[in-house]
């Protein structure tokens, strides 16, 4: 019982993160966390938990990693295979050798081989830090998928190298040849491993699938235990777990990509499912971290044999060498990629190379890594300095984010940024965001039942978009010009639609004289907005004139009843001109009219449906009904993209509440609209 409080209190705390970095957004999630996690520790609750790396990593990192290598670019990791491997290989076995020398030098009680073992577990970049450092900071596109790329590959070599150097420090024995061999084996083994074990966890998914097993609940379980299964059994046999996830998840994406998932509900669940597992395990990591902190600082700084000064003054130089020897070696290998014209890189700029740098934040793997050091040496002795090397290594960890939190928001700022015209550019890229999410979950929601108001909704978000996509005057007037020219073109695929009607003597006389005029009329809005306006007050006139009849005038009734008979006739014409229309619509769409093609289908979808419910042939209390969730829905996902941008940085506190305002005034008008309509 004790244990589940302790997980009920853990995961009310990654809750209150949330809700405190929703008030502090310059604040990131992760420092919040392990704040949360360190003032747990030191409230008198009794509260411990030990640490056990191996479950650490099995629970926590296997399917984070799983994770991001189902979601990394492939295309990017390929494009960028150079630097991430630059990074992931050369720089770590660097990182290794300078930093263990310097750690040996700095700290002489610390055997040459262990200080190994320190540099070996301090050279991973952490994947989940860079990530949650990243979402709130524009970091520029390559930087970022180097990132990524180089956080899910350097976890391996980190590691081994760190394997290696503490097995040489137990035992006192250590060779190179003998290490290099055994680190391509266990790196190469663990990538194919996990690929092949992958493999066949897809093809068991595609045989259940054919036997007639389309359960969500069990393709879903099945997917959860991909990482934890992949991660077991390689690890089991002596190979790189690590990289096995990452392969795992990335032959997921390509597998996802050919379109094995058994359903679209599948997707829909697996993304929600995963969205929140990876919330919470994030979350816990960091949590968890933190209530590490306080045990391994009070073991150093209660003991005698160290200079509390000194031991923090370790921290910041290892730190500082850490970050020199990164910067470096970015600098000269992008400069060498550049030289000798790498396609994929471009000339270095220290803006840039200062973004890498200091994005590279340690986290949970140095950590889990750290607490790995067993207590004692073959002989029987204590291992040296072990509680001072996981010191050490937490130290790096916190300057490393704190470092980033602060740093990296100045170095990713607009030079622009402040001024009206950054404030003005903010909030269009802002609005155009929330309307492409609230498309997005619309499309995810449309199915054969409510096509026709989903479509409706779109439409109307889709002329909002284009009209924040086209700023420059020059692109207006060309798209204006293209709107202009294709409405029409399609009346005149709507007029000879009629008159292949009027030739094939399938419609009457007085119908034709009607859709004539409404074409006519269409084609007056389209080139003349003001003589359309004088064209629609005489409609309503003439609309006023037949209500005025039909409640004094008796003698008139059927005549107006013949014309009432005769108006659902029309309609039902005009339903089928619109279909002509978005048949010729869908048939000359290319990438250079979509845009304005899209609209136009968008508009006579919304048109087929009005005339559907005028002709009584659709049930309007229904349609309603449908419109209206599915617009709750559309409001809803605005909202969220509006505070994930400002909880990642992207908009400040003044946009957010404008741009929330004009999401409740336009609620309000169609709630006020709807209300009409249904009574």
């Amino acid at each position: 019982m004790e244990f589940f409080l302790i997980i009920l209190l853990l995961l009310g705390i990654i809750g209150l993160s949330n809700f405190i970095n929703h008030f502090f957004p310059f604040i990131p999630v992760p420092l919040i966390q392990i704040a949360l996690g360190v003032s747990l520790a030191a409230v008198p609750l009794g509260i411990h938990i030990e640490l056990e790396p191996e479950l650490f990593f099995v629970l926590f990192i296997a399917p984070l990693l799983f994770y991001d290598g189902k979601n990394v670019s492939r295309h990017e990791l390929w494009k960028l295979r150079k630097p991430i491997f630059m990074l992931a290989l050369g720089l770590v076995f660097l990182t290794v050798l300078v930093i263990g020398y310097l750690i040996h030098w700095l700290i002489p009680s610390i055997p040459l081989s262990a200080a190994f073992a320190l540099a070996a577990i301090l050279s991973p970049t952490d994947v989940v830090a860079v990530g949650a450092i990243s979402s709130r900071v524009k970091i520029p596109k390559t930087i970022t998928h180097i990132l990524e790329g180089e956080g899910l590959m350097n976890d391996a070599s980190g590691l081994v190298a760190f394997k290696f150097a503490v097995a040489a420090t137990v035992t006192g024995v250590f060779s190179l040849a003998e290490a290099s061999v055994s680190f391509v084996v266990i790196a190469l083994g663990g990538f194919l491993g996990g690929a092949l074990l992958a493999y066949i966890i897809i093809r068991l998914k595609v045989f259940i699938r054919r036997l007639g097993m389309e359960d969500v609940t069990l393709h879903m379980l099945i997917q959860l235990l991909t990482p934890f299964v992949i991660f077991y059994i390689i690890e089991h046999v002596n190979l790189s777990g690590i990289l096995s996830v990452v392969a795992a998840g990335i032959v997921h994406a390509i597998f996802k990509d050919r379109e094995q998932s058994p359903a679209i509900q599948l997707q829909l669940v697996s993304k929600s499912t995963w969205t929140i597992l990876i919330f919470i395990l994030n979350g816990l990591v960091f949590v968890l971290l933190g209530l590490q902190i306080p045990s391994v600082s009070q073991e150093i700084f209660d003991s005698p044999l160290f200079d509390n000064y000194q031991v923090i003054m370790y921290i910041f130089i290892i730190t500082a060498a850490l970050l020199i020897l990164r910067w470096l070696w970015i600098y000269i290998a992008w400069w060498i990629g550049w030289f000798m014209k790498e396609k994929n890189l471009t000339k270095p700029s220290l803006r840039y190379v200062a973004i890498t740098t200091i994005a590279g934040v340690r986290g949970a793997v140095t950590l889990a890594g750290a607490f790995t050091i067993p207590y004692f040496l073959a002989n029987g002795d204590v291992f040296p300095q072990r509680a001072l090397i996981i010191f050490i290594a937490a130290g790096v960890i916190l300057v490393t984010l704190v470092l980033a939190s602060i740093v990296l928001p100045l170095l990713a700022k607009s030079e622009k940024a402040g001024t009206e015209e950054a404030k003005e550019e903010m909030e269009r890229l802002a609005i155009l965001q929330t309307a492409e999410r609230a498309i997005d979950t619309l499309r995810d929601l449309t199915t054969e039942e409510n096509h026709g108001a989903a479509v409706s909704i779109i439409a109307q978000y889709n002329e909002i978009r284009n009209q924040l996509l086209f700023v420059s005057e020059d692109e207006a007037d060309r798209i204006k010009e293209l709107e202009t020219y294709t409405r029409m073109k399609v009346l005149e695929v709507e007029s000879d639609f009629i008159e292949k009607l009027k030739t094939n003597n399938k419609i009457d006389r007085e119908s034709l004289n009607l859709i004539e005029e409404h074409i006519h009329r269409m084609r007056v809005a389209v080139t003349n907005r003001l003589l359309y306006r004088g064209l629609l007050v005489w409609t309503v006139i003439k609309r006023g004139y037949y209500n005025i009849l039909k409640i004094f005038t008796n003698k008139k009734r059927d005549s107006i009843k013949i014309r009432l008979e005769k108006g659902h006739e029309v309609v039902s014409f005009k339903v089928k001109m619109a279909k002509a229309a978005i048949k010729y619509l869908r048939e000359t769409m290319t990438p250079e009219n979509e845009v304005v093609h899209v609209q136009l289908i968008g508009e006579y979808n919304e048109m087929i449906v009005k005339f559907k419910l005028a002709n009584k042939l659709t049930d309007s209390g229904h349609y309603i009904s449908v419109q209206r969730e599915l617009r709750d829905k559309a409001f809803q996902a605005e909202r969220d993209e509006i505070q994930r941008l400002y909880q990642s940085g992207e908009i400040t506190l003044e946009i957010t509440r404008k741009m929330r305002r004009h999401i409740n005034i336009r609620e309000a008008y169609w709630m006020e609209e709807n209300s009409i309509h249904t009574h």
